[in-house]
């Protein structure tokens, strides 16, 4: 816990994207409820849709608040995360989508009534680096090039359904195998993949430890090792696979024939036929529970990221 943090005394505001899943009728008076319990009364609530997000979070940032809770998803997410730096204002934020990468990186897989609970009860200050590409940023991982087509074959490999994963996920993938991705690492020559995949490490608490980008290169020689990688990437280790180059690195640059396909936080993009994907040193703060022995924040992604 920080010890001198007393959220009592901060200016508190809190954003509800009621057209995300994970928000509905009874999620405002949830958050007021865990708020008064804390001892917070809120400086301002604002309750909208996903049109109007944009506008919300700018007027939140204007009226200069110490904390801003955030219930949403991945898109409401990074919006707000890529609107928040280094001066403010601290973010929580609850997970209300369908992937919630950013949420799962803090809070793991406690539920937002949970995840904020803790965070008022024990509230520690988190350091959370991003990658840029463009004007864009993201805060877990991004993924460029094919391989980003394997989030679905993931996904139903975790829910057991592999015939959805074969249907979803492979087939996708043979339709983009051949469209390579030139790709060069720092220090390192020019080299060619499928697609490239970055993550940001959280700094592991109470160290001075100067976390970089992990950044893995992906060539797919065919659908068998599609599964493979994907069956890997739900349940195993995917940086021992034989199809993976990986790195440690400040920045990268990435190059296709085409347009880049990528997918950042959940959120699918698509960029120019070159990309320059930098790290972003302290991107912002979050407000996350005090981490404890068991639960110790580790400098390596989640695995199965």
């Amino acid at each position: 816990m920080t010890p001198d943090l007393d959220l009592r005394s901060l200016r508190v505001g809190a954003l509800l994207n009621n057209s995300s899943g994970g928000c509905d009728a009874t999620s405002r008076e949830a958050l007021l409820a865990i708020l008064e319990g804390a001892g917070i009364e809120p400086a301002k609530v604002w309750d909208v849709v996903g049109k109007d997000v944009d506008q919300a979070l700018s007027e939140a940032i204007e009226t200069g608040v110490d904390v801003l809770i955030v219930l949403g998803g991945d898109g409401t997410i990074r919006s707000a995360a890529q609107r928040c730096d280094q001066d403010g204002p601290m973010l929580v934020p609850l997970p209300g989508g369908t992937m919630n990468m950013l949420p799962k990186a803090l809070y793991g897989a406690r539920p937002w009534r949970q995840a904020l609970s803790d965070t008022l009860n024990a509230p520690f200050i988190q350091a959370v680096h991003a990658g840029e590409v463009g004007a864009h940023r993201f805060f877990v991982a991004g993924v460029f090039g094919s391989a980003s087509l394997l989030a679905e074959a993931r996904e139903s490999i975790r829910e057991g359904d592999l015939v959805g994963a074969l249907g979803q996920g492979v087939s996708a993938i043979r339709q983009a195998l051949g469209h390579e991705l030139t790709y060069r690492f720092e220090g390192q020559a020019p080299s060619k993949a499928e697609a490239v995949v970055v993550l940001c490490p959280l700094p592991p608490p109470q160290s001075d430890l100067d976390v970089l980008l992990e950044a893995a290169a992906i060539d797919i020689g065919g659908a068998g090792d599609a599964v493979r990688l994907a069956l890997m990437s739900a349940f195993r280790d995917w940086r021992a696979d034989q199809t993976v180059t990986h790195a440690r690195l400040q920045s990268l640059d990435i190059a296709s024939d085409d347009p880049i396909p990528a997918i950042l936080d959940g959120e699918r993009f698509t960029l120019g036929r070159t990309a320059r994907v930098a790290r972003v040193k302290q991107a912002f703060y979050a407000l996350r529970p005090a981490p404890g022995p068991e639960d110790a924040l580790d400098a390596s992604p989640t695995e199965g990221t």
